[in-house]
């Protein structure tokens, strides 16, 4: 059964599946649904051999196994995908200001190391291949964006191009997920902890807020429900990160926080954006989610010559600015979803 078949099984029992960048946030929750589940085995694919080792420590399931290597290295992620019936492409370089003053490293890691994925996952005859990817590939004003909008490409053209194989490469993009390494929401806790301001880079800029479990299951959509090429969107809520502030120090008994404005640091926007309206004039509405497919038209432009489109100025982007904007105790409550948080205010 392929992947564009199976619409209804959602537990991988009996199966192979891999996760490059598989020590994550979102690689190790994935992994730990994956066995709960009856996958046969999970490969995880990583070049940090200390997180390889907590992660075993950790789950104890002989079904775990590990791979040390980098998805810069094809020979390594060949050997991850051996016999592997799906793969999750998680492995990036996420941080925005490293991107900034690393592009390079960037490039290497985020368009290459995507690229050997999709060509090993191929060679490997998996069924689905599900690449990762984030709101800031929308418009692009940071070498991390511009570095997942090339990956995206990467594999849709992979998909164009070889429109008889057998593997699925299907793309999921998500804004910020709360508490995933790197979060501010970590940081406010600290701050809150030591009695000092929360620093906020502008009050007023906005942000989508997903959980983990939401991103997860996401990735479960594209599997169940990709074309070649397509693009995932899971619809969220959002909030400016004043009120993301203010809800986390009130969770934490503080309802009066003291605030101080740092300023926008390299290459952030005010808002972000996970469908342009060029991509929501494409877009099926999948009451969650969004699907965009892939735009397979010709590259000889001059079937296209004398025509064109007279309803782009009649569709708007899809940001976190339009989108549900939640109040100080509506993001509590997606907050306490968080188990970390939870756990924090257990033992507070």
């Amino acid at each position: 059964m392929t992947a564009r078949e199976n619409d209804t099984d959602t537990d991988f029992r009996g199966t192979v599946v891999a996760i490059t960048g598989g020590t994550g946030s979102f690689g190790s929750t994935m992994a730990a649904q994956l066995l709960e589940r009856g996958a046969a085995q999970v490969n995880i694919l990583s070049r940090d051999e200390a997180k390889q080792d907590d992660m075993r420590r950790k789950f104890g399931d002989d079904r775990l196994k590990f791979f040390l290597g980098d998805v810069r290295d094809a020979a390594s992620v060949q050997d991850a995908f051996v016999g592997a019936d799906y793969v999750f492409h998680a492995a990036a370089l996420k941080q925005v200001p490293s991107c900034e003053f690393f592009p390079e490293q960037a490039v290497a890691t985020n368009v290459t190391g995507s690229h050997n994925v999709v060509r090993a996952a191929a060679a490997a005859g998996v069924r689905s291949v599900v690449l990762l990817s984030t709101d800031k590939a929308v418009y692009p004003v940071n070498a991390m964006g511009m570095s997942k909008a090339l990956m995206e490409k990467t594999g849709q053209a992979f998909a164009r191009n070889h429109p008889g194989s057998e593997t699925v490469v299907s793309i999921t993009r998500y804004g910020n997920v709360m508490y995933s390494r790197g979060s501010v929401i970590p940081l406010f806790i600290e701050q809150i902890r030591a009695g000092k301001p929360l620093t906020l880079t502008e009050p007023q800029m906005t942000r989508f807020l997903m959980t983990l479990q939401d991103s997860v299951e996401l990735v479960e959509y594209a599997f169940r429900h990709a074309q070649p090429g397509d693009l995932f969107v899971r619809k969220a809520p959002a909030s400016t990160v004043e009120v993301l502030a203010k809800a986390v120090a009130s969770l934490f008994g503080l309802d009066e926080p003291e605030i101080r404005k740092i300023g926008i640091r390299h290459g952030e926007k005010l808002h972000e954006t996970l469908l342009s309206r060029e991509e929501m004039r494409r877009a099926e509405d999948h009451s969650d989610y969004w699907r965009v497919p892939m735009d397979a038209r010709s590259l000889d432009y001059e079937l296209y010559f004398d025509e064109g489109a007279d309803d782009a100025l009649r569709v708007e982007d899809y940001d976190s600015s339009n989108t549900q904007q939640l109040t100080v105790d509506e993001t509590k409550a997606l907050l306490l979803k968080i188990p970390q948080v939870r756990e924090l205010l257990a033992r507070a």
